[in-house]
């Protein structure tokens, strides 16, 4: 019996079945069981033979009673990682996992985006996540730790989507959805299968007014995949993508004494200068996999991304800002089972490149909300060139040992196009080249047919972004005075099934950080960076789960951390021992689930979210606090393929203030974004 689980993250030991009904008798020896297969890109291997904390998601989860527009709806449920900022589209959200991603004002840092194996990280460190459709998210998968040697740029780990083809869930759907705050959503859907040919193609619209003055969004996104088999072992897969956000309104943030005054309002400058953001995106990918392909497997992969951006930001001076960015690249992988001494050996090695350009502009805007010139006008070229090798060699029955390498070039460089020389404003060209090694090692011990203990360490390293690197002394090209962070990071871990339905992940962490990237906003409202010296992270992660009986499901996810500078210190003071600001330190969520007959489900999720602070020194503090959300739904049977479904879902039951995004180091004590109250949605759909 082979159980094939796919995955898009290397090393991802991903379960989309529940292991109880897998599970046997706690003596039987590990050739008895039933062999879990793990199929990745980047590697192939057994669920209990995988040395790092993975968590997926499975389509049921991401789809069933789900608004899809955020991705915290799908990986609350996923310990050691926190997710900020749901309500404003024009900022996005803010992911962080094992405390990596904080530090991002917009977009996300110090983590690996993939989606459909297209890198969304660019090659100087930054993604976006505006254009992921989870309306056709089939799974979405979790690395939480280092993850530099498979990937290259980032420490806190990877999130990997993947979206249907069409083969496992063919036909069509509609769906229709409302709620409050002018919530608006249609989404529909095609997929199915013609002989070697398969596809899947879905469209969404989305309107929302926003429960604060001027956050209202408005966005359109196409996802499509055609999957053509060239034979039982090749095929060729087509991707296309496209999004249009015309309109996403930045309410900015607010003083605590602005949100005791009034929750909704927005913030200074934000009506006035029409603050927000339009974006308009498109990407292309072609991917190639041949399983036959000498004695092993090779993969191909090739993307183009092109991007139109504009962004006014809520303060006066140099704020409206734009960008024109083409992002392009590929990878080749090649995957091969040898044996070393008799014992098993299973590696990938490959290569992966890619490229950035963006034409970037920015003006400044008066105090009157009037345009009143250039403030720059550069190019930035990064260009990245990464190699890799990753290795399993089996011991024996129980044991495996892992070890991964990769090395890494990234070159940054910009080339200044606005030299004002009435305003002492010269060439602010220049390049920066960053060489960096990677390694991995891991040891998976499999104490029973379904339990494994494990333990690894891995070095990563994340270069400041274009944004990041941003010259506080009002000069253009690059800030000299910053350098990229590194990360060296320890893990131990179990995870396993029992044959009651309990099922098991569990990993302590540590890492240790080097010359941490950390934000401040200047006193024009501009966000920069410097390093922070050294910081460590700590914590435990924990998820339950107990299948009690065919229909009811109880599931925890627990983060119990410590984020805290070891050695920091700049011109405001010292702040050894401080906190990290913006992260929570407990995390704790949990969910009751019951499904009855044909499509009739509900449940109720439980949230806690530890305080936290603000500011470097730790004076502006965030209190806890607790939510409660509860979904539900049916579904008839019309005869044939045909359903039809609603389902009605509360966010915030009790109405609880608390914040839905934190401003770190923000100036003028703008620290605060308020999360709305109790907020409800409903949505009709037909599948057939």
């Amino acid at each position: 019996m082979t159980i094939r689980i796919l995955s898009r993250a290397l090393g991802a030991g991903v379960l989309l079945a529940p292991l109880g009904a897998l599970a046997q008798t706690a003596s039987a020896a590990p050739e008895a069981q039933p062999v879990i297969e793990v199929t990745a890109p980047r590697l192939a291997r057994e669920l209990y033979a995988t040395p790092a904390a993975v968590s997926v998601v499975d389509r049921q989860a991401i789809q069933q009673g789900q608004q899809r527009v955020r991705l915290d709806e799908s990986l609350d449920l996923v310990p050691g990682l926190y997710l900020q900022n749901r309500n404003n589209f024009a900022q996005g959200q803010r992911i962080a996992i094992r405390g990596f991603g904080a530090r991002a004002p917009f977009g996300v840092r110090g983590i690996t985006v993939m989606v459909d194996g297209i890198p969304y990280t660019l090659p100087d460190g930054q993604a976006q996540l505006d254009a992921i459709d989870l309306d056709s998210a089939e799974r979405i998968e979790v690395i939480r730790g280092p993850a530099a040697v498979q990937y290259g740029n980032a420490a806190g780990g990877v999130i990997s989507v993947t979206t249907a083809d069409g083969r496992d869930d063919p036909g069509s759907h509609i769906r229709m959805e409302g709620g409050s705050h002018g919530y608006q959503k249609y989404a529909v859907s095609n997929g199915g299968v013609n002989g070697p040919w398969s596809h899947h193609v879905s469209l969404s619209a989305l309107d929302y007014s926003g429960y604060r003055d001027h956050s209202a969004t408005e966005k359109y996104l196409l996802n499509a995949k055609l999957r053509r088999e060239l034979g039982s072992d090749r095929a060729l897969t087509a991707i296309v993508n496209l999004l249009d956000n015309p309109e996403s309104e930045d309410p900015s943030g607010l003083t605590r004494a602005q949100v005791h005054a009034d929750r909704d309002q927005a913030g200074a400058f934000t009506e006035k200068y029409d603050t927000g953001q339009n974006v308009d995106q498109q990407v292309f990918g072609l991917q190639y996999e041949d399983l036959s392909a000498g004695p092993g497997a090779l993969y191909l992969k090739g993307f183009y991304l092109r991007r139109d951006f504009e962004q006014q930001l809520p303060y006066p001076g140099d704020s409206l800002i734009d960008y024109q960015r083409d992002y392009y690249g590929g990878s080749a992988e090649y995957h091969q089972t040898v044996h070393l001494a008799q014992m098993p050996l299973r590696y990938v090695a490959g290569v992966d490149v890619a490229h950035q350009r963006d034409d970037r502009g920015r003006k400044s805007v008066a105090f009157s909300g009037e345009v009143t010139g250039t403030a720059a006008d550069e190019t930035q070229t990064a260009t990245s060139l990464g190699a890799f090798v990753q290795g399993d060699l089996d011991l024996d029955e129980r044991w495996t040992l892992s070890l991964g390498g990769r090395y890494d070039r990234v070159k940054m460089k910009i080339d200044d196009a606005y030299i004002d020389s009435a305003n002492e404003d010269g060439d602010d060209s220049g390049e920066r080249t960053f060489d960096q090694w990677s390694t991995s090692a891991g040891i998976s011990y499999r104490y029973r047919a379904n339990h494994q203990l494990y333990a690894n360490t891995a070095t990563a390293y994340e270069t400041p972004t274009f944004s990041e690197f941003a010259n506080p002394s009002g000069a253009g090209g690059f800030n000299g005075d910053i350098e990229p962070q590194k990360a060296w990071s320890r893990e131990l871990g179990a995870r396993g099934s029992f044959t009651n339905g309990v099922d098991y992940d569990v990993a302590l962490f540590s890492v240790r950080v080097r010359d941490e990237l950390v934000p401040y906003e200047g006193e024009s409202g501009r966000t920069f960076y410097q390093n922070a010296g050294d910081s460590e992270r700590d914590g435990l992660e924990v998820a339950l789960g107990w299948q009690f009986t065919p229909g009811w499901r109880l599931d925890s996810a627990l983060t119990l951390a410590r984020y805290h500078f070891e050695h920091f210190s700049d011109t405001q003071g010292r702040y050894d021992g401080k906190r990290i600001p913006g992260l929570p330190q407990q995390t704790w969520v949990n969910r009751l689930s019951w499904e009855g007959g044909g499509q009739r489900f509900a449940s109720v999720e439980t949230q806690y979210v530890g305080d936290m602070v603000a500011d470097n020194a730790g004076e502006v503090s965030v209190g806890d606090y607790w939510l409660v959300n509860l979904r539900g739904g049916d579904g008839w049977h019309l005869g044939g393929d045909t359903w039809l479904k609603t389902y009605v879902g509360v966010r915030n039951l009790f109405a609880v203030e608390h914040y839905a995004n934190v401003r770190i180091n923000a100036s003028n004590a703008r620290y605060f974004e308020p999360a709305p109250g109790r907020t409800v949605y409903a949505g009709i759909g037909i599948d057939f």
